[in-house]
């Protein structure tokens, strides 16, 4: 019961903080100061808080049975030795002594050879005016003449 009422304190004491800070015209701070106002409640209401508690006494027995009891230590020299044995052999194996990689086949053949910057497209040469045309339509009807005279039409 006095769990309840304490997150409900911290809520309420959170939520009246956010209220302030949005009178002060400070809404992203107001948003802040209320998000972390729900979590208390919200952890109560879901039990979380008695769970927090189990964890808690289960670490606190862990912590005395590690420094009062032998199996304990041994269990840590156990990990300990399997980490170095992990790390050594890692590290030797990326050194290349202890055993050669295997031979693959090699590939259909050399890789074909290709520039390394592709050439760019050649630039397209300034027209030559012959004259212009007294109709208006002049510049639509080169660009037309051009591509007929390219295709040899």
């Amino acid at each position: 019961m006095l769990t309840a009422a304490i997150s409900f304190a911290l809520t309420a004491g959170g939520v009246a903080v956010a209220g302030l800070r949005a009178w002060r015209r400070r809404f992203l701070s107001a948003t802040r100061w209320f998000a972390v106002a729900l979590l208390p409640a919200g952890l109560y209401l879901t039990g979380l808080f008695p769970l927090a508690t189990t964890i808690g006494r289960e670490f606190g027995h862990w912590a005395a049975r590690l420094v009062f009891d032998p199996r304990v230590w041994t269990g840590v020299a156990l990990l300990g030795v399997s980490a170095v044995l992990l790390v050594t052999t890692r590290w030797v194996g990326r050194r290349g002594e202890v055993e050669p990689a295997p031979e693959r086949p090699a590939a259909a053949g050399p890789a074909p050879e290709r520039p390394a910057v592709t050439p760019a497209p050649p630039k397209p040469k300034p027209r030559k005016q012959s004259g212009k045309r007294d109709d208006g339509l002049g510049g639509d009807f080169d660009d037309i003449e051009e591509i007929l005279r390219k295709r040899g039409i």
